[in-house]
């Protein structure tokens, strides 16, 4: 008796990826997988837009290994130590310090959250 082969893109569709999703002008909802530079959907509601990402995933992860194509890992959270190093110009720094005063927060506080915004992730994530 054959047993059945594992499907080659379940590997992959198991995988803890990062996943993106973003309100567009119009009303509908973007999403893509960060690490799969391609594989993008929308959806007119945010569970739609996911729900069609895990159909792109596959899709994706199908094409690239019928082409025999690399397919990226997901980028793990331990790859990240929570610390980056930005260097600035004195008088942004001074800006920034009076935003973070007025705002009764730390400077770091203000620039995590100036990010996140930027990025559209929640700021206590770590």
């Amino acid at each position: 008796m054959k047993t059945p082969t594992a499907d080659p893109a379940e590997k992959y569709l198991t995988l803890p990826y990062s996943r993106e999703l973003v309100p567009e002008d119009d009303g509908t909802w973007y999403a893509r997988i960060v690490e799969l530079s391609g594989c993008m959907t929308v959806g007119d509601t945010p569970e739609e837009a996911l729900a069609n990402l895990d159909d792109a995933m596959a899709s994706w992860i199908e094409a690239k290994l019928e082409a025999q194509e690399e397919i990226p890992e997901p980028l793990a959270s331990s790859d990240f130590s929570g610390k980056f190093l930005v260097r600035i110009p004195k008088s942004l720094h001074r800006e920034v310090k009076k935003a973070a005063d007025r705002d009764g927060v730390s400077l770091n506080q203000l620039v995590t959250m100036a990010l996140a915004r930027l990025v559209g992730a929640p700021t206590s994530s770590r």
